[in-house]
């Protein structure tokens, strides 16, 4: 049910239009809830986050209306797992790419980054890390077993308006034979988090110049989309698998109706899109 997750990332959103005009500012208050930028860099990162939206809006959205036009004629007909993995895998690119642009302004802000704000980044870790647990790791595996199948049907609904009670059942079923091991994603995200504070602390202690800054940042993100640990790797392959598998049988468990949901809604978000791409 990963894939269904990712898939349905704008739908987050009760106001996709409202959300993405203010991603700035939203952008801006979750940075700063980390590392609580000084007057220099608040005045920095809303400029860059400004352009980057704009940067955004003229050269990225196009291929998300690209995409959910793509996706609409498949949602009316059965759906194959490569069929879902070759949209998560367009979702992946997409992801990278902003990624790739927001490199060189992240190395800038990088370098002045003082060591409170980094033991800020590292508390707030440390409490991210705590609801993560409570909602993979700790309790009773029925109630974390509740927890996932809970979200998982609500992301369902969010596509096809409402999933039966058969389709709960397969829900549940793909929950229970799923491959994924909390304790070991509970590592990977651990191993992140120190590799982000010691390429901060490096790039913002240590006297370097800006491409040397721009390459650690580089490096970071490499090993943030591709795991150094290859045990982590070659699980993550097969969970994305799985993923593909479950989101094309619950998807083909659908009626004809639940369908038509389906690609009324993507198409919604296409037209959102559209508008958004003409407004400056």
């Amino acid at each position: 049910m990963g894939l269904l997750a990712i898939a349905l990332t704008l739908q987050a959103c009760s106001a996709v239009k409202t959300a993405y005009n203010q991603a700035p500012t939203l952008a801006y208050l979750y940075l700063d809830g980390y590392v609580d930028f000084n007057d220099t860099q608040s005045t920095q990162v809303k400029a860059e986050l400004t352009r980057f939206q704009a940067w955004h809006r003229q050269t990225q959205l196009p291929g998300y209306v690209e995409l959910l036009q793509k996706m609409q004629p498949q949602m009316l007909q059965d759906m194959t797992a490569a069929q879902t993995c070759d949209v998560y895998a367009d979702l992946r690119q997409k992801a990278a790419a902003m990624a790739d642009h927001a490199e060189p302004a992240a190395a800038t802000l990088a370098a002045t980054l003082t060591p409170k704000q980094l033991d800020a980044m590292q508390r707030k870790f440390a409490k991210s890390n705590a609801t993560w647990r409570e909602d993979y790791l700790d309790g009773s595996p029925k109630d974390l077993f509740d927890k996932r199948q809970k979200s998982a049907i609500k992301r369902a609904d969010m596509l096809y308006g409402s999933v039966s009670d058969k389709q709960r059942t397969l829900i549940a079923q793909q929950i229970e034979r799923s491959l994924f091991k909390p304790a070991q994603s509970f590592g990977e995200r651990l191993r992140r988090q120190k590799d982000v504070l010691q390429t901060l602390g490096k790039v913002s202690n240590s006297p370097q110049d800006a491409a040397t800054n721009l390459q650690d940042m580089r490096n970071l993100l490499a090993r943030s989309l591709a795991s150094p640990d290859l045990v982590y790797r070659r699980s993550l392959d097969t969970l994305t698998q799985e993923g593909c598998a479950s989101f094309a049988e619950l998807h083909n468990s659908t009626t004809a109706e639940q369908r038509k949901k389906a690609v009324q809604v993507l198409a919604g978000y296409e037209q959102d899109f559209r508008v958004l791409m003409e407004q400056k």
